[in-house]
């Protein structure tokens, strides 16, 4: 597949996805991103600003096998990947696959499940397989996590440990919508949306697994010039010298900021990647990468502002 076609399939998604997430671009544009170069999303924000609904809309126009995990404190790591049975009549075990068989796997507030059920995600999610019983079974190719999860409940839920953080390739942040954006919903909900029924919005299938399967392809043959890999490099290595900062981002975050900026510049139908596409990525593929010292956090300060501070201190490649 050409970059030119896989554009087209790429603003359609964000088209279709338009019809019923209203007033998130960028944070559509992102999901959009993530699912194009193969990275997992974790997508944080408050209780209502659909969160869930736009891994259901996007599972949806793109053809794709979707499942859904509600996490909980009790969920076991085998509710997730599945369980061996034994079959009385052949006298054999049988495996029963769990949810996370699935080309997209919503796993909702993911930080309310302990460490251990959090883990049996961690090979799925890196290998895509799981192992059940020392016997390894492979998942769907396209196999992609978005992971929801909310910033001002902490009764009862678990901090997501940094290994498992540093799986997802953006941390996506959904705000509160801007007024417009409010009265525009509830005209949708007048007119007759519902979102417990998506056929309300008269979604199209944009596209299926083995097309998704070309365009990821496609993304990885995009083109990144010395100057904008060194650009990104600059930056990652940057996170680590920040004052106030306790621990900076891995080589790892650089990997995932160049397949992001590949995968930015197939949706701005680019042949090539560009400064503005590392930069814009940034603070998705690094705010969750970095810790901040106890006393930083204290006053108020975040991860976004020292990354923005950060970046006016590079120096953009021409």
């Amino acid at each position: 597949m050409d970059i030119a076609r896989a554009n087209e399939v790429a603003r359609r998604v964000v088209n279709e996805l338009r019809k019923v997430i209203v007033g998130q671009d960028a944070v559509l544009e992102q999901i959009v991103v993530a699912l194009l170069a193969g990275g997992h999303a974790l997508i944080e924000g408050v209780p209502g600003t659909a969160k869930t609904l736009v891994a259901r809309v996007l599972a949806h126009v793109t053809g794709t096998v979707f499942r859904r995990i509600q996490f909980t404190p009790d969920l076991m790591p085998s509710d997730i990947t599945g369980v061996n049975i034994y079959n009385t009549a052949t006298g054999e075990f049988v495996f029963r696959p769990g949810p996370i068989f699935a080309d997209i796997l919503l796993g909702d507030e993911i930080n309310r499940a302990p460490a251990k059920t959090q883990a049996a995600l961690l090979e799925a999610m890196q290998e895509r397989r799981v192992t059940i019983d020392g016997v390894p079974h492979a998942m769907s190719r396209v196999f992609t996590v978005f992971a929801t999860q909310n910033p001002v409940e902490f009764e009862g839920t678990y901090p997501l440990p940094e290994a498992q953080l540093d799986r997802f390739m953006f941390k996506i942040a959904v705000s509160y919508p801007d007024e417009q954006t409010e009265a525009v919903i509830l005209d949708h909900v007048e007119d007759g949306f519902d979102s417990q029924d998506l056929a309300t919005a008269k979604l199209d299938v944009v596209l299926d697994v083995p097309t998704l399967e070309d365009i990821r392809t496609t993304t990885r043959s995009v083109r990144v010039e010395t100057m904008v890999r060194r650009y990104a490099t600059s930056i990652v290595r940057g996170t680590r010298s920040i004052v106030d900062v306790s621990l900076g981002a891995s080589p790892r975050a650089a990997e995932m900021l160049m397949l992001g900026a590949k995968a930015h510049a197939i949706v701005a139908g680019r042949t090539f990647v560009t400064p503005d596409d590392v930069k814009a990525l940034a603070l998705p593929v690094l705010r969750h990468r970095i810790l901040l010292r106890p006393e930083v956090e204290v006053e108020g300060r975040t991860t976004d502002d020292c990354l923005r501070e950060l970046l006016l201190t590079m120096e953009v490649p021409r």
